[in-house]
């Protein structure tokens, strides 16, 4: 067995796990750790299967309003309507994805320019919209208004983009359309469920007739548990943390981030064979 392999499975589980509910781009993180790690990962599956540690971890926090939702759809009109706001949220990302899925995988993953500059202009718009947001309309996400649902879901087709973040694009979607910081990281941390879970399956089906040796399965199962835990330690202290703070510290380490690859690329030529 491969102990460096698994090591730097552990890492990038962990990369994976604290940074796909956080707005700084778990893709764009995952892509940069596998480089300086140098860990390849063939076909995306390593990658495609951790990430599913996120979502069950995500879906474990939040339980317990799933169960309600779930079982409540026969009776309860808020439930049926809370479910309803999520699926219209959904559909936008599900429509570019089926045209635009093959493009982004083989060109703009490839581009750590692509990630780098959308890390800078991901970050600087943080900050304008923190500074010029409109007053909060919505401080419960179960209130969110059907066009506005929606209306985020938009915005989460630009997470299509390596460096975007899609909890970054939908947070401040959420906040450019009304909803409070609060009620906009849990409206993404709910969207999330549904459009990770169609990801992970369409890429799943994708490599259905992947190879995958005995290390390989090892290293995936150590990033896997090392996702979950991570995604499910995060979350919580986030939400606080925003209510509090604000997305400000967020913003500025994606500049600092992205302008540390811009710098590596053209000092030192790292990435530039992606």
């Amino acid at each position: 067995m491969d102990l460096m392999g698994l090591l730097k499975a552990a890492i990038l589980g962990v990369v994976q796990g604290l940074t796909e509910f956080l707005p700084v781009s778990s893709t764009g993180h995952l892509l940069i750790g596998a480089e300086l790690l140098g860990y390849d990962d063939p076909g995306g599956l390593f990658t495609v299967m951790i990430q599913l540690g996120s979502i069950l971890a995500i879906m474990w926090l939040y339980r317990e309003k799933i169960w309600n939702v779930v079982v409540g759809l026969p009776t309860r009109p808020e439930a049926r309507r809370f479910a309803l706001m999520l699926f219209l949220a959904f559909l936008p990302a599900v429509g570019i994805g089926i045209f635009a899925a093959g493009y982004v995988k083989e060109v703009l993953y490839e581009s750590f320019n692509v990630i780098a500059w959308a890390l800078i202009l991901g970050g600087v718009a943080m900050l304008l919209i923190e500074r010029f947001r409109p007053a909060p309309k919505v401080v419960d996400v179960d209130q969110t208004p059907i066009a506005r649902a929606i209306g985020i879901g938009v915005f989460q087709c630009l997470a299509l983009i390596p460096g975007v973040s899609r909890s970054g694009a939908t947070i401040f979607g959420g906040l450019i359309l009304g909803l409070d910081r609060r009620a906009a990281a849990e409206f993404s941390f709910f969207l999330a469920m549904p459009t990770m879970a169609a990801a992970f399956v369409h890429d799943a089906w994708e490599l259905r007739e992947a190879h995958v040796s005995e290390g390989r399965i090892a290293e995936i199962a150590v990033g896997f548990v090392m996702a979950f835990i991570s995604a499910a330690v995060v979350v919580k202290p986030f939400l606080g943390f925003v209510t509090r703070v604000g997305f400000a510290p967020f913003a500025y380490y994606r500049i600092g981030i992205g302008a540390l690859m811009l710098a590596a690329m053209y000092f030192l030529n790292w990435g530039v064979h992606a």
